[in-house]
């Protein structure tokens, strides 16, 4: 199951006295703060959920599975990489394995 943004707005909303409209203003707001502060290279940190963090992926070489004898230059490039709080890799933790 996936959990979308829009299922995040419904249960605040019934949780909560908001209408949906400004739940969804909230958590949007929430998003584009976090989506603008790694965009400057800043660390995200939520307090026991996770770290939001820029990561510099370096520059190598890869192969094309359709023509693996080609090399394919990939370039360095900046990557977001999250890092659960420890609260949420202990209830991760709990999940049956498959």
């Amino acid at each position: 199951m996936t959990l979308t943004k829009r299922d995040l707005v419904v249960r605040i909303s019934e949780e909560t006295d908001l209408n949906q409209q400004q739940v969804l203003d909230v958590i949007q707001r929430t998003l584009d703060h976090i989506s603008a502060a790694l965009a400057k290279g800043d660390k995200v940190e939520l307090r026991n959920f996770g770290v939001f963090e820029v990561k510099v992926r370096k520059a190598r070489i890869g192969r094309n599975p359709n023509a693996p004898a080609t090399d394919v230059p990939i370039p360095e490039r900046s990557v977001v990489k999250f890092k659960a709080g420890k609260e949420m890799r202990a209830e991760v933790l709990k999940l049956p394995v498959h």
